[in-house]
């Protein structure tokens, strides 16, 4: 039986309950009738095992409470105009959970930009620096933030995060870490088909997944990707013009995970279409076991 929330209180343990965030912007409906994120809802509610509840920045608490995410496994995200809206203690309560291993999260195409995503990358720059370390007693780190919010970078900007490692000759050192940009310096919204390759077709993402397939009408993203290095990228995608983009990543934040899926302008139907759909199925199961 479901709670009064939308989700089961105490699932089958192979059950994976979802929760999908949705900016729900007046856009959207030029391409789904009843808003990106409830497509993407009524897609995984047809498939066996899942059960799904869909929310949005103008719903009470901004759709994000402590018992939604404490009854939630898998957390979808998408948006774009209004990241900056988000309360920044939401990011938090999320990317907490995600580090004790409480909750995976997937970021969809411009929640690239989204606090929850920016808030992931960061704790992961944090814990990759921190394994670096070889003498944490005498290492002084500081954490820089870029210096323009929403500012994507260009194409000869230094890739981020990176650091600047000083050694003084007592024996101190200090590192001064740049945190990821999240962001890439070209996009376009000229709705070109886009090229999916699988580049690793045994990855239970990839479950299912033709070894190529084209999405009719996308947006461009064009690398470099200004994130720490992914632990697994499964999916790469091309545009005829020669732009190129890492469009499945995975990163290990804690004890959780946090999913890239690049796909998802909410001008063109993308989360109309099989494979994409098939992407997300097969994320969200595999994020409940990961």
């Amino acid at each position: 039986m479901l709670s009064n929330s939308g989700l089961a209180n105490k699932p089958a343990d192979k059950t994976v309950r979802v929760l999908i965030w949705d900016e729900r912007q007046e856009a959207q409906k030029e391409a789904y009738e009843n808003f990106l994120g409830n497509e993407i809802a009524k897609h995984l509610k047809s498939q066996p095992g899942i059960i799904v509840r869909s929310v949005c920045l103008d719903d009470p608490d901004q759709g994000i409470t402590a018992a939604a995410l404490n009854n939630c496994d898998v957390l979808i995200w998408w948006g774009h105009q209004r990241q900056d809206e988000l309360l920044p203690e939401k990011a938090t309560m999320i990317i907490d959970r995600v580090v004790e291993g409480k909750l995976s999260l997937i970021a969809l195409h411009s929640a690239h930009w989204s606090m929850p995503f920016i808030e992931a990358m960061n704790q992961r720059t944090k814990q990759d620096i921190r394994k670096a370390i070889k003498d944490p007693a005498h290492t002084e780190i500081s954490f820089i933030a870029p210096s323009e919010k929403f500012k994507a970078p260009l194409y000869d900007s230094r890739l981020t995060p990176y650091t600047i490692t000083r050694k003084f000759p007592d024996g101190r050192e200090t590192m001064e870490v740049h945190m990821p940009n999240c962001c890439f310096p070209a996009y376009g919204r000229d709705s070109q088909p886009s090229t999916v390759n699988v580049l690793l077709p045994s990855h239970p993402v990839a479950k299912g997944l033709p070894p190529r397939f084209t999405i009719p009408q996308t947006e461009m993203y064009d690398e470099p990707f200004h994130v720490p290095e992914p632990d697994e990228v499964i999916l790469e995608e091309r545009w005829p013009t020669g732009e190129w983009f890492r469009s499945a990543m995975t990163w290990k934040i804690g004890k959780g995970k946090v999913f890239y899926f690049r796909p998802g302008h909410e001008l063109y139907p993308v989360y109309k279409q099989e494979w994409p759909l098939k992407v997300l199925a097969n994320a969200v199961r595999w994020l409940k076991k990961a």
